[in-house]
């Protein structure tokens, strides 16, 4: 999939980091739960990125990075059903809450025309 890159840090924009952590014997339900998240995120109006890794020191740890155009964006992708759906869903997988660190880039690129 082609996708531009991200502008990282307009004024507007909205950066997470949610951090998800599996159930011992969970973590493939917890993968595909993900993966079917970001297929689906991809697409909400907004979107500049929705990219979920698997963390390599970390088994059963998976961090999602995720970026929006606007507050408003992030807000009308956090009531679509399929993310409302997918917390539900996932509760019993994890380990413990899922935790959502906010991100503001160090510095802001010029615009470009």
């Amino acid at each position: 999939m082609s996708r531009p890159m991200p502008t990282h840090g307009r004024a507007t924009e909205v950066w997470l980091k949610p951090v998800f952590i599996a159930k011992a014997g969970r973590e493939a339900e917890l993968q595909e739960a993900l993966r079917s998240l970001q297929t689906l995120s991809r697409n909400d109006p907004g979107c500049l990125e929705y990219t979920v890794f698997s963390d390599e020191e970390r088994p059963g740890t998976f961090v999602l990075f995720e970026g929006w155009v606007s507050r408003g964006d992030l807000e009308a992708h956090n009531q679509e059903v399929h993310v409302t759906a997918f917390v539900e869903a996932v509760e019993p997988l994890l380990a413990k809450p899922f935790t959502v660190t906010p991100l503001v880039p160090l510095v802001i690129p010029p615009r470009t025309p």
